[in-house]
């Protein structure tokens, strides 16, 4: 179960500085990585298997959207694929509302209209199904707007 030979497909560069005991601040570079050979050479080797390309691009919508799909998995709405049905983790479901709704607090201000709205229709919708499954019964009052 050992990664070595595996390429990850991204680098980590240490960029700390460092400083010695007179206070003077040096910065240790790494060496340059080895330009990894081509996507036609990768799948050539012996037992590798070719790697799916993205099916969509990453940005702010569909980052909110994983972790609204994955926060709808924990609440039990969503069926794990290959699990013999849903299940439910409700402390991981609060886990990850939390952070959507950290997510918002922390961008307030530095969103689009629609990256707004998305998230804060989102957070409604799974804090709503989170009391729900909690309490037994939906909440009083409606939303309004």
């Amino acid at each position: 179960m050992g990664s070595e030979g595996k390429d990850s497909g991204f680098t980590v560069t240490d960029r700390r500085i460092f400083t010695d005991e007179q206070g003077t601040a040096r910065v240790e570079e790494s060496p340059a990585p080895a330009p990894s050979p081509p996507a036609d050479a990768q799948t050539q080797q012996a037992g590798a298997a070719p790697q799916p390309a993205a099916a969509m691009p990453i940005d702010f919508h569909t980052f909110v959207l994983s972790l609204g799909s994955s926060a709808l998995l924990h609440l039990g709405e969503l069926e794990r694929p290959g699990a013999a049905g849903p299940e439910r983790n409700l402390p991981l479901a609060k886990h990850t509302i939390d952070i959507l709704g950290m997510l918002q607090e922390k961008t307030r201000g530095n969103l689009t209209p629609a990256e707004a709205k998305l998230l804060e229709s989102l957070l409604y919708d799974l804090r709503l199904r989170y009391v729900e499954l909690t309490t037994g019964k939906p909440p009083s009052g409606g939303r309004v707007g």
